[in-house]
């Protein structure tokens, strides 16, 4: 293998890397971006003679670098149901669904077409992968049963009753998500600490339950706590606090990590400069093998 090609393909590597496993942090650093300009670099000086290729080459490492030093670290999107959230990596905006269905799905709207997420979907700058997570939609009731509106004066969608839990405390070593929700007629705040089935199975007060448990931890709209209004209930059960029955439902609902890689178009562009490069270097071998 000469040096040439052992150079152009280390160069490849690093930036098909950067597009099948783009979370990796070693991508955002700089000694990686330093190495992959040094590589190409190098690749280029020896293929100097091969101007297609060396342009090819020179195109790659510019997309992964850039990728590398230019593009944000992943995240996750979190959205309320039915939220819209514009994510400028996938050029685009994320339309959450409403909390219905077994299987609610993300989709991504760009102009006037909208497509599914899927598990995870590739955008021109952006990996988009579906994250499932426990969410919890939380009905309220006076003691006569008259149902109440629930509101997230601090959430992201301020009439919603699914709390999506973005928040984590620690409790007895576990780190629990929690959210916070108001009930306006009943002048009550109420904190949500969701404890999973196994989180549950843990803790002997909450064993029995078999399920996931919620806790709900009420003060009035003041800030004060109510006497005797920290409680427990199961999913799909319910819980009598301060003058409120509580109901938990605990759901898988979507959020979406979205991961920055090199641009495909510019990528696409230098793996064929390099693909031809070739086909015309191996031409002209065999012309000059042909003509002696």
């Amino acid at each position: 293998m000469s040096t040439a090609f052992a150079l152009r393909l280390l160069v490849i590597i690093g930036v098909a890397a950067q597009i099948l496993v783009p979370d990796r942090a070693m991508f955002h650093a700089g000694w990686y971006s330093v190495g992959l300009a040094v590589l190409a670099s190098w690749a280029v000086i020896v293929t100097r003679r091969q101007p297609l290729i060396a342009f090819g080459i020179a195109v790659l490492a510019f997309a992964g670098v850039a990728s590398g030093l230019l593009g944000p670290d992943p995240r996750t999107v979190i959205g309320a149901p039915g939220a819209s959230v514009r994510v400028d990596e996938a050029g685009g905006t994320l339309l959450f669904p409403l909390a219905q269905g077994d299987a609610p799905t993300v989709t991504l709207e760009r102009g006037s077409s909208t497509k599914p997420i899927g598990a995870r979907r590739f955008t021109a700058t952006a990996l988009l992968r579906s994250v499932p997570r426990s969410v919890v939609a939380v009905q309220a009731f006076d003691r006569r049963g008259a149902h109440l509106t629930i509101t997230q004066p601090t959430g992201s969608a301020f009439l919603s009753p699914v709390l999506l839990m973005g928040t984590t405390q620690n409790i007895n070593g576990l780190d629990l998500p929690y959210d916070t929700f108001a009930v306006p007629a009943a002048h009550r705040i109420v904190r949500a600490v969701l404890f999973s089935q196994a989180q549950a199975a843990s803790m002997p007060a909450l064993a029995g339950a078999h399920a996931p448990v919620v806790l709900f931890d009420l003060e009035d709209d003041s800030g004060v706590s109510i006497p005797h209004g920290i409680g427990v209930a199961p999913d799909g059960g319910s819980v009598l606090l301060g003058g409120l029955r509580l109901r938990p439902t605990v759901m898988t609902y979507p959020a979406i990590e979205v991961v920055s890689i090199p641009d495909l178009m510019v990528v696409a562009a230098g793996f064929f400069a390099i693909l031809i490069g070739e086909l015309l270097t191996q031409r002209a071998r065999q012309g000059k093998i042909a003509g002696q």
